[in-house]
């Protein structure tokens, strides 16, 4: 067999698809593997350059693979989709994946450690931890609506509720409505203690991590953002600009320009959806605390004037991005800007 020096390498759950091909282009090598076989396989043949598009099991496959000293790129999938030829298929992905790797414009994705992935997944536990609860506290609060006792908006009004539950003098609840709502209670608090114990464990790791304790002295940015920044963006010098790292959040206007008329739209919402909505809340708690007195900085203030509260919060967002790669990149604290005024 001829010397193979790039394959594409298409995953699956159970048959995965090789395309290999030589160094002057000629394929080399089109079969398709079972999951028994890909080790054997890769560590049959010489080193090479493999391309993988990026999912769920990827950082699995190309660490593991690495190991017999191959270069493997991860590849987002939507950029591997332009290069396949009219219909889809494994072997025709996998022709793709060869394709598109060798592209000297192509981006690609760090491929993380096991002890990376274990910071990405102690993170989504926690974001579906608390989702299920605000599930269960919306379900609670809607049902105890129903029965005449309003409730706002927050945990500290769920908090209420429960009192009420509890209380057996309170004779506005059914007995059959009040046993099937402390079965609400209950699991809401056990939901609560669930997410408190993780929230210890993320903001210990947060103060043994040089980096990730840095990105805490910038307004917005807790334990919770910085803990996501660095499993999220293991390699922030992929970014050439703070913006690149804005854009890939989704915090930048999607633009459809034409015969250099620029138009921009709302923003694009692309990259990573956990970390946009961290920042978004994170700026927003800024423009709170600016409505009870606090100080700004003058270009936010402006905005204020100008456009709406929530335009302004994914401004701000989009700064806090770009000062996040600035403090991973150069190094230091964040220094606070000498000219403030109020909103």
């Amino acid at each position: 067999m001829e010397k193979i020096t790039t394959i594409g390498f298409d995953l699956a759950k159970s048959i995965f698809q090789v395309h290999a091909v030589t160094g002057e282009g000629k394929v080399a090598l089109r079969r398709s593997l079972r999951r028994s076989q890909v080790l054997d396989f890769f560590r049959s043949i010489e080193p090479c350059l493999i391309g993988i598009e990026a999912c769920g099991t990827a950082h699995y496959w190309a660490n593991a693979i690495r190991q017999f000293g191959h270069t493997v790129r991860l590849m987002p999938p939507a950029y591997v989709k332009a290069y396949v030829k009219r219909n889809k298929t494994d072997a025709a992905d996998a022709e793709a994946i060869c394709e598109a790797v060798t592209r000297p414009t192509m981006r690609f994705v760090p491929v993380k450690t096991a002890e990376e992935q274990a910071a990405g997944m102690v993170l989504k536990t926690r974001e579906l931890l608390v989702r299920q609860r605000s599930q269960m506290s919306n379900a609670m609060r809607s049902h105890m609506a129903e029965l005449g006792i309003i409730a706002a908006t927050g945990m500290p009004s769920i908090v209420k509720l429960v009192v009420i539950l509890r209380d057996e003098e309170d004779h506005r609840l059914p007995p059959s409505a009040r046993a099937a709502l402390l079965e609400m209670a209950g699991q809401i608090e056990s939901l609560t203690e669930r997410i408190e114990k993780l929230d210890s464990r993320i903001v210990a790791a947060v103060k043994t991590d040089d980096a990730a304790r840095r990105l805490t002295t910038i307004p917005g940015v807790g334990p919770i953002i910085a803990a996501t920044v660095r499993a999220a963006v293991p390699d922030p010098a992929g970014f050439r600009t703070g913006r690149d790292l804005a854009a890939w959040i989704g915090l930048t206007p999607r633009t459809n320009s034409s015969g250099g008329k620029e138009r921009l739209g709302k923003i694009s919402k692309r990259g990573n959806k956990q970390l946009r909505t961290l920042l978004i809340v994170g700026a927003t708690s800024i423009l709170k605390q600016a409505r009870r007195g606090a100080k700004l900085p003058a270009w936010i203030a402006s905005v204020l004037e100008r456009r709406p509260y929530k335009v302004a919060a994914v401004a701000l967002a989009n700064k806090i991005a770009r000062t996040i790669w600035a403090l991973l990149i150069k190094g230091g604290t964040y220094q606070a800007p000498a000219i403030t005024m109020k909103a």
